[in-house]
């Protein structure tokens, strides 16, 4: 998720209140949530983790759009044992019509189990009445619960108290808080209550946007609510099974043995060394891989091209599934570079690497496999100190892609509140 600030509470007496007031059988599970920049497969940041919540689209100033990674993240989620949830980006301001147009929208096309969480993230876009705003959030979450899920807001504590009622939110749906707040942004694996929001109701925490290096948001479940939807809060004992969920639990069943190229593996937190007996580096533990090759009880591993034992790699998604889940795709063939494939399809080369949770400056590598189709169009609104260039770097686009979409001529020139189209 975007545009969130550090909240500094000092002193520990907030803290403790916090940590007194909570339930005492409380599970403090640990999960990541998901958008396109992380790929088409769940991520973890941690191997304890036990839930991500997946970006399945939402709506802004241009409308409803979709994320072609939504349905390939919840169904290798559920493959790696995590209860998956949903969560959609709600920039409706108090526009109840749009918020109308937004749950019609997406509420058939929710991929995790009935009673699992649907998440609005409100956090850009507020109008100037609270009053509305708050009707618009309610009419959303009335309708996630209506349709059998969990209703959950998403936002971070000084845009909530600006301008939300949120009391009014606890009155229906206690608990229902999911509040970000950081302590700063070094990598962090474990929340510091000392940094926690402090206010009612907060049922979760986002407490790190850098839970592993390189950047992924960091979740502690307080109360256990990311059990919900899932039998005895099993991934794979979901109280519903749509496609994506089905898919995981299939993929799951699917013996290492069986293992064959085209199947996207995980290499396993556990994994030491590879084949040939070197180390392998922190960085690729956690990382999906599509299987180049096998040979016996070795699997050759796309994109870092090295081999690995058949027992260090979990199944994530078979050859079938990735064909399934992926979209309309492109095989990446030799010579092909981003600006080649974009102009084929034609589309932006930075389009093209933003939907596929990349930049331009990306390695692509020969059977890489690209999606070409979904819209991605965002906003981002300006705030004080931020540059053209700075804003460009935190969402993984070019300055020059920026400027001309925006169409702005000086890119020396932008304004607080200023709504930039990406």
């Amino acid at each position: 998720m975007k545009n969130k600030i550090k909240i500094v509470i000092t002193g520990l007496a907030c803290a403790g209140l916090f940590l007194c007031g909570q339930n005492a059988q409380a599970s403090r599970a640990q999960g990541t949530d998901l958008s396109r920049y992380q790929g088409y497969t769940a991520v973890k940041g941690q191997a304890s983790d036990e839930f991500a919540i997946s970006q399945i689209g939402g709506i802004n100033a241009n409308g409803i759009y979709t994320q072609n990674t939504y349905q390939s993240q919840v169904a290798t989620g559920i493959a790696q044992g995590l209860r998956m949830h949903t969560y959609i980006w709600y920039q409706v301001g108090g526009d109840k019509q749009a918020a109308k147009q937004c749950m019609d929208y997406f509420l058939p096309r929710i991929q995790t189990p009935k009673g699992s969480i649907i998440a609005l993230d409100y956090e850009d876009g507020a109008s100037v009445s609270v009053s509305a705003n708050t009707d618009a959030i309610l009419y959303g979450m009335n309708r996630i619960k209506q349709a059998g899920y969990t209703p959950v807001y998403y936002s971070y504590k000084p845009y909530t108290l600006a301008h939300v009622d949120y009391k009014r939110i606890l009155a229906v749906y206690p608990n229902s808080l999911w509040i970000a707040a950081y302590k700063d942004y070094i990598v962090t694996t474990t929340p510091d209550y000392a940094y926690f929001p402090s206010m009612d109701g907060v049922g979760m925490w986002q407490f790190t946007s850098c839970y592993r290096a390189g950047g992924l948001d960091g979740n502690v479940d307080l109360l256990g609510i990311t059990q919900s939807g899932y039998r005895k809060g099993g991934a794979n004992n979901p109280v519903s099974k749509p496609t994506a969920v089905k898919q995981g639990i299939k993929a799951d069943s699917v013996p290492k043995a069986d293992i064959k190229p085209g199947y996207t593996v995980k290499v396993n937190f556990s994994a030491r060394k590879w084949a040939s007996g070197q180390y392998i580096p922190s960085w690729v533990h956690g990382k999906a891989y599509r299987v180049q090759q096998v040979s016996g009880n070795r699997v050759l591993l796309a994109g870092i091209m090295s081999w690995i034992n058949r027992a260090d790699v979990e199944i994530l998604q078979t050859s079938a599934q990735v064909k399934q889940t992926s979209g309309s795709t492109y095989t990446v063939q030799s010579g092909d570079s981003w600006w080649s494939i974009a102009t084929r399809h034609g589309m932006s080369m930075y389009t093209l690497a933003a939907r596929n949770g990349k930049t331009i400056y990306s390695m692509l590598h020969p059977s890489d496999h690209l999606t070409i189709s979904g819209q991605t169009s965002r906003t981002y609104t300006v705030r004080r100190g931020d540059t053209l260039s700075s804003i460009a770097s935190r969402l993984g686009v070019s300055v020059s892609s920026l400027a001309s979409r925006n169409h702005i001529s000086n890119i020396n020139w932008i304004y607080i509140g200023q709504r930039l189209v990406y």
